[in-house]
C-alpha cells in the first residue's frame, strides 16, 4: 500500500482484534522477540535504511542458539538515526533517546529493541554493513551481521567489568565453522580479555591453536 505520494505504508501489521490470531495464546519469549524483530526489520527494509540485525537474534539467523531471553538489537549508521527514528515513529512506535549517546531504543510488540549506532565503542560503518549477510530470519529476509562480526564484536566487548565468557562460549560452538578466528584475532589485538577468551576456546578445542610464526 502506497499514500498519496507514492510512498510505502510503513504501519505496523497487526490482526483484526476479533481474528482467530488475536484470540491465540500470546508465543513465547523467543517468538515475540522474533516477531519484533521481523516487524521492525521490514520497517527499515521498506524505507531503504542501511541496517543490520546484530545481537542474540543475528546467532539465532546464523544457525546459533534458538532461545533468546532479552531484546533485539539492529546496527544503523550514526548519521542515519534521525531518519531511522522518523521511519519507525510513521509506523506507529514510539522511539526515545536514552542517555547513553550510542542507540536509540523503542518497543514494538511489548518487545524492546535497541537501534545501535556503536558496537563495542566502534562507530557502525558502510564496510561493517556491507559484510553483513542476507539471511531468513524466521521466514523474513534481512541484513544481518556477519559471523566473524558479530564475534568481533562480542570479544571486543568484554572488560574488567563484564567479562561474562559463559555467555559468549555457546556462540562460538554453534558458529566456529561461519567465523574466520584468523580475522578476529587480528582485529581484536593484544586486549587482555578478548585474547583469554581466544586461550580458553583454544583449550576447549573450539578453535584451533594460532599458528606460530
Amino acid at each position: 500500500m502506497t499514500d498519496a505520494q507514492g510512498a510505502p505504508d510503513l504501519r505496523l501489521a497487526a490482526p483484526d482484534p476479533g481474528s482467530p490470531a488475536a484470540r491465540r495464546l500470546p508465543p513465547d519469549r523467543s517468538q515475540a522477540i522474533l516477531e519484533a524483530t521481523k516487524q521492525v526489520g521490514a520497517i527499515l527494509k521498506r524505507a531503504g535504511h542501511k541496517f543490520a540485525l546484530a545481537g542474540s537474534v543475528a546467532v539465532y539467523a546464523h544457525g546459533g542458539t534458538g532461545t533468546l531471553q532479552h531484546d533485539t538489537d539492529f546496527c544503523v549508521l550514526p548519521e542515519d538515526a534521525e531518519a531511522v527514528a522518523g521511519s519507525l515513529r510513521e509506523a506507529g512506535l514510539t522511539v526515545r533517546v536514552p542517555p547513553e549517546d550510542w542507540l536509540l531504543k523503542t518497543v514494538c510488540l511489548d518487545q524492546d529493541v535497541d537501534l545501535i549506532f556503536e558496537l563495542a565503542r566502534q562507530p557502525v560503518t558502510v564496510d561493517l554493513l556491507a559484510r553483513a549477510e542476507e539471511l531468513s530470519v524466521d521466514s523474513v529476509h534481512m541484513p544481518v551481521l556477519s559471523a566473524t562480526d558479530l564475534l568481533v564484536s562480542l570479544s571486543t566487548a568484554f572488560s574488567e567489568h563484564h567479562c561474562d565468557f559463559g555467555a559468549v562460549l555457546p556462540v562460538a560452538r554453534s558458529l566456529r565453522e561461519k567465523v574466520d578466528w584468523r580475522e578476529v584475532r587480528r582485529r581484536c589485538g593484544d586486549e587482555p580479555m578478548p585474547a583469554a577468551f581466544l586461550y580458553l576456546l583454544e583449550r576447549l578445542n573450539v578453535v584451533d591453536p594460532e599458528p606460530e610464526q
